[in-house]
């Protein structure tokens, strides 16, 4: 049986459906059972909903090229 740290720990991979069959089973059976993970994957839900509602934010061409090189440089730094 899957424990409440296991359905918080896959609750994401979960509601996106990347879980093979028998982990997914595994987090259906215990939300099933038990109210406060089933009440977690709710809320988790509705969260996910709302932040896939938000509109990415247009950044113009000079700035997306300065970001990134920025972040080469960082990674590269490494």
């Amino acid at each position: 049986m899957i424990s409440c740290h296991e359905v918080t720990r896959l609750a994401g991979e979960y509601l996106e459906r990347r879980l093979k069959l028998r982990r997914r089973l595994g987090v259906f059976l215990h939300v099933l059972m038990c109210k406060g993970c089933r009440s977690y994957l709710e809320q988790l839900r509705l969260t996910l909903l709302a932040l896939r509602a938000i509109p990415a934010p247009e950044v113009p061409p000079q700035r997306r090229e300065e970001l990134l090189r920025t972040f080469r440089e960082h990674r590269g730094g490494r």
